[in-house]
């Protein structure tokens, strides 16, 4: 769909309820992160956008679960809705509206669409036959029973389908099936269920799905469904059940999964209800406002056959479109307790920044519903390389000549030059709203990154640390600076929706007010701004793996390495770190010779040009700078004696040369791997070495 300020929309976003019987864990957040984003987006683009959800609170997981903590499910759910709040709010997912599906509201909604579907013929009674537990004097649901697989014959099998050989059956398909319940055989016993007849939709949904509300993947899945005919959808449960009594039935309830979706519906209107929103502009059967759902792809014939069918049958408008996305795994592999990468959202929150994840999760989304990784790896060198190396650096390179030469007030006038280069930023606006807007997070952050590069090129060239030694460039150095952080504010408008709390802080260096997506086609000019402060922290191997610990302990499993193997704790940490160190002699210019090697030791040394993508001061050294090297396939840290010839300012975007293959040490700085090279007396006349123009990083020096 188009987007336009000047024609200001209306639109209603969802993502799926989690389910009240468990914590939020890194897969969950994919989804939540992924829709957290397309709301803030439409925010900034001057549109009216609602983001609601609520807690998934019925069924017999949760019955049962309760039972055996000895607490009501009421308890059980309130406790869980406020932990799922708590995990939302730490990783700034921001809904508008969060409720609960056990709530007046939708039992209201849930009996006011049953009954419109039974007016009209689209409800049937039918007598099926269903295992039941003669311990616990219930039928059991397909997943509480268990047996060996029909197919294949592999044991503990649920009673729906296999994970093993993937086939699917009915319960009592199973060999020697059990209750998962009390470890009793269950019986097979009769009981009359209520039916949705979806069969009654078929020409309706096989236009729906092909109208441009699904992403294609989704449409021709659904067309093997719609194909293979459709039959009807039991929505009744027996007692005992945790869960809504259908109207006119004693001893029945409603399915879970009929009132979990009517559930949007009732935590916006329990909006609607405390606010100027209007429920029917949104739900009425000729609305015009915009309604979506992001959903799981293991979930789309819940939400893109039953969901469809019920709404359109009870005389409701359907919805506009449905994104689904793909599964997270962790370092190329399903999450696994046993190795510790099922990290719930909490055990994430207590070691790292929430922002991370949100730039790393966005980095890789796509329109598609392809799984993403998580690669723990990848994931420090992303964040340290893209948003503390290249954008937060803009920042920290600029902020300090602003305040102590120009007393914290940009200047009022650019050149020709400058305002292009700022005009070419501005330029992707668009390219990048729609990116945001199609859902292609990824090829948004690549677009916005390379302007990020654009930016510190820019910087490199200009070499303010340089004007700001040299006499009569006063006034190039204030256009410079000035035009810097213009470029950065740029950039941390495009990453807001992204980076709202690094935003926030952004704004407030800047001395700005919440910006709105068109705000950056005025520069601040002759503008005061605030002193810098760090924003973003370099990401270290060490938090991700007391992260990965505590996820493996917290479930009474040994720890484990990222990748799962067990080793030498120490000797993991030197070569996942990525940190380097060196040093510098004092020695004089000319000194004796050193011990003579041979060709051969020499041969040893693995000498790659370098590119020096930060550096800053080592508050308790004397001598030490801390530097990012960027050597092509991968980043590392190094400590060099050369704090007394260089600002750290001067040494980004320059390219050295390094010892990258010298043997790791520990420092009271940190680890240390590697060592730059530099020639000269010491002190102040030292000078790392500069290879020629066109060397690139990881280059072999022969």
């Amino acid at each position: 769909m188009s987007d336009s300020v000047q024609t200001p929309r209306k639109i209603l976003i969802t993502s799926a309820l989690p389910y009240a019987n468990g914590p939020i864990h890194l897969g969950h957040l994919v989804e939540y992160i992924q829709t957290d984003i397309w709301s803030r987006f439409q925010k900034m683009r001057g549109h009216t956008c609602t983001y609601v959800c609520a807690d998934d609170a019925h069924g017999t997981p949760i019955m049962l679960r309760a039972q055996a903590e000895g607490i009501t499910p009421e308890a059980l759910i309130a406790k869980s809705s406020e932990d799922h709040q708590a995990d939302f709010a730490g990783f700034n997912v921001q809904f508008d509206h969060y409720h609960s599906t056990n709530s007046e509201e939708n039992r209201t909604l849930a009996e006011h669409i049953y009954l419109r579907l039974k007016d009209k013929g689209y409800i049937s009674r039918k007598t099926i036959s269903q295992y039941y537990d003669p311990e616990k004097e219930m039928f059991l649901p397909d997943r509480f029973v268990k047996g060996t697989c029909p197919k294949c014959k592999t044991e503990d099998q649920y009673g729906d389908n296999c994970e093993a050989c993937g086939a699917t059956y009915s319960p009592t398909d199973l060999i020697n099936p059990k209750s998962a319940v009390s470890g009793a055989t269950p019986i097979e016993k009769d009981t009359d269920h209520l039916f949705f007849e979806l069969n009654q939709f078929e020409d309706m949904l096989k236009s729906w799905t092909r109208e441009g509300h699904l992403q294609t993947q989704i449409a021709n899945k659904l067309d093997e469904w719609l194909e293979s005919g459709l039959r009807g959808w039991d929505i009744s449960r027996d007692a005992p059940y945790f869960g809504f009594e259908i109207p006119g039935e004693t001893g029945k309830y409603f399915y879970v999964w009929l009132d979990a979706p009517i559930g949007y519906m009732s935590s916006f209107k329990a909006l609607c209800d405390k606010s100027d929103l209007n429920f029917d502009e949104y739900w009425q059967e000729d609305s015009t406002t915009e309604l979506y759902h992001f959903i799981g792809k293991d979930i789309i014939n819940f939400h893109a056959l039953f969901w469809p069918a019920m709404l359109s049958g009870s005389n409701y408008r359907t919805p506009t479109a449905i994104f689904a996305h793909g599964f997270l795994t962790v370092d190329g592999q399903k999450m696994s307790k046993s190795r510790g990468t099922f990290i719930m959202a909490k055990t994430y929150l207590e070691h790292l920044n929430p922002e991370y994840l949100r730039y790393y999760y966005a980095a890789k989304l796509t329109s598609r519903i392809d799984d993403i990784d998580l690669n723990l790896e990848d994931f420090a060198q992303r964040v340290n390389s893209d948003l503390v190396g290249k954008v937060v650096n803009i920042a920290s390179r600029s902020a300090g000549f602003v305040m102590k030469k120009f007393d914290g007030k940009l200047n009022d006038q650019w050149s020709p030059e400058m305002a292009a280069l700022y005009q070419s930023f501005t330029d992707k606006s668009e390219e990048i709203a729609a990116l945001y807007e199609g859902r292609d997070y990824g090829h948004a952050m690549r677009e916005i990154m390379a302007l990020a590069d654009k930016a510190n090129e820019y910087i490199a060239e200009a070499a303010p640390w340089v004007l700001a030694k040299t006499e009569g460039k006063e006034a190039e150095l204030h256009e410079c600076v000035s035009v810097s952080l213009n470029l950065f504010r740029v950039l941390m408008s495009y990453l807001t929706p992204v980076l709202p709390i690094t935003a926030e802080k952004s704004n407030a260096f800047l001395n700005l007010d919440n910006c709105h997506w068109d705000d950056i086609q005025t520069p601040l000019m002759g503008h005061s701004i605030n002193k810098f402060k760090a924003l973003l922290t370099r990401l270290e191997m060490a938090p991700i793996e007391k992260m990965v610990e505590a996820s493996a302990s917290s479930l009474g499993k040994g720890s484990t390495a990222p990748d799962g193997k067990k080793g030498d704790k120490k000797a993991a940490k030197q070569s996942k770190q990525v940190k380097a160190e060196s040093s510098t002699s004092d020695a004089p210019e000319f000194d004796a010779l050193a011990e003579e090697i041979s060709i051969d030791d020499f041969a040893k040394i693995d000498l790659r040009i370098a590119k020096i993508v930060n550096a800053e001061a080592v508050p308790e050294a004397k001598k030490l700078l801390k530097l990012t090297l960027d050597i092509g396939f991968e980043q590392r840290q190094v400590f060099a004696g050369i704090k007394s010839a260089y600002e750290p300012e001067e040494l980004i975007g320059k390219l050295t040369v390094m010892v990258a293959n010298l043997a790791p040490r520990k420092m009271r700085f940190g680890m240390s791997e590697g060592m730059v090279l530099a020639a000269g007396p010491g002190g102040s006349d030292l000078y790392i070495l500069s290879p020629d123009e066109g060397s690139k990083p990881g280059m072999r020096v022969k």
